[in-house]
């Protein structure tokens, strides 16, 4: 064989050695079995000690009240107020993924789909947040409360039922 046909062959074999070797290794898959979480703060607890004040303040944050005083908008007027609900936002995002954990979530059917849906609708108000789009994070809040609406009605029809005065 011709020393230049070798030459080109060999120097495939060398640069397919060399970005093998500096390829990185698969990760190692954690199963949710495996990995340790710490599920200390029961559901009551981060509901209202988590989910609860951020999920508030992103609706006190949105819209607009209409009273005997007259018209007020109730969204951020500065950068900074925008920064504070969009990080609000994420608050609510990972509150979704805390639901989620093995140790807090109620099942793996409709609870993950409202853990999911919390989640998603926390993305939804940090990217309105983000592009300070009023109409956007008034939406966001909105699909919030919906999925907060209906898990509450799915697993804790109590707490559903206590702002319903029609039994009254």
């Amino acid at each position: 064989m011709p020393v230049n046909r070798i030459r080109p062959t060999l120097l495939s074999a060398l640069l397919f050695a060399t970005l093998s070797a500096c390829s990185a290794p698969e990760p190692e898959a954690v199963s949710r079995t495996e990995a340790n979480y710490n599920v200390e703060l029961d559901i009551a607890q981060l509901m209202s000690l988590v989910l609860e004040p951020a999920s508030d303040m992103l609706w006190d944050s949105g819209g607009w009240v209409l009273d005997a005083s007259g018209y007020e908008e109730l969204y951020p007027t500065t950068d900074d107020g925008w920064a504070f609900v969009r990080a609000q936002a994420a608050i609510v995002v990972e509150a979704g993924n805390m639901l989620a954990l093995p140790g807090r979530a109620e099942d793996d059917d409709a609870w993950m789909i409202y853990s999911e849906g919390l989640s998603e609708a926390g993305i939804m108000a940090m990217e309105a947040a983000e592009a300070q789009d009023k109409e956007a994070f008034f939406q966001a809040g909105g699909q919030l409360y919906s999925v907060c609406t209906a898990c509450h009605q799915s697993y804790s029809p109590d707490i559903a039922s206590r702002f319903d005065n029609s039994a009254d």
